[in-house]
């Protein structure tokens, strides 16, 4: 359903139901996940290893070598499971609404070697964690909640994520001239700015220890960035960290 705001703000145009139809009409594939450029899914894990390798290293927050649980939401097919977090997490839960693309990420060899936990075939907006985790991965998914949904979807990933754990957030980046948020008819869900999500974290209760662009994709994809999330008691916290 889509959300009561005005018709103008593509915040208000989002439909989950839409973009469930769409998403049900795409073949449950790399090149059906990624739009058409498979090619890039190996630059997207490289890039996406080093970003928590840098975590890693940050001085100031402590992060172990391997994670004990991550899940990855708005999972597909299971890709960035099978290519990263089974990498870097004893067990992986997936999050994923289209039942297709969930049985795939259940039936994945990596089931067969213990590396796949819950399978929760639902939204974002209505996931209910049984677990607590290490590392909360977020993927090109975050745009088909609306902004009202995203604070609520945070705030419940926060109370979630262990101490010293990461809730990551890796999105496309709008490059609107006028600074605004972009509506996809197609998929319908919207393209955020910088300036919006960092608002919106700052609304959930969350602060950025780090972030980032990805890079090595074409130039006429938008800007993918990442975010490193962590609870924070106070605005403090976020103005000693320098961003």
């Amino acid at each position: 359903m889509a959300s009561d705001a005005p018709p103008e703000d593509p915040n208000g145009q989002i439909s989950q139901a839409d973009a469930l139809t769409y998403w049900e009409s795409i073949p449950a594939t790399v090149n059906g996940m990624l739009g058409g450029y498979p090619h890039i899914s190996h630059i997207d894990i490289r890039g996406s290893l080093s970003f928590i390798e840098k975590l890693r290293r940050l001085k100031s927050c402590s992060t172990p070598d391997q994670f004990t649980r991550g899940v990855d939401c708005g999972a597909g097919i299971g890709r960035i499971t099978a290519g990263l977090l089974s990498k870097v997490c004893d067990i992986v839960d997936v999050v994923e609404p289209v039942e297709k693309f969930a049985k795939e990420a259940r039936e994945a060899k990596l089931a067969g070697k213990g590396k796949i936990g819950e399978v929760y075939t639902t939204g974002l907006q209505n996931w209910e964690p049984k677990e607590e985790y290490d590392l909360v991965w977020n993927q090109w998914c975050l745009g088909h909640l609306t902004d009202a949904e995203l604070v609520t979807y945070l705030r419940k990933c926060r109370g979630v994520v262990k101490e010293g754990g990461w809730i990551v957030v890796k999105e496309n980046m709008s490059t609107d001239a006028d600074g605004k948020d972009i509506f996809d008819e197609v998929d319908s869900s919207v393209t955020r700015t910088d300036l919006k999500f960092r608002g919106l974290f700052e609304e959930s209760g969350l602060v950025i220890a780090k972030t980032e662009l990805q890079n090595g994709f074409p130039k006429k994809l938008y800007p993918v960035r990442f975010y490193a999330l962590r609870p924070g008691p106070d605005q403090a916290v976020h103005l000693s960290l320098g961003l």
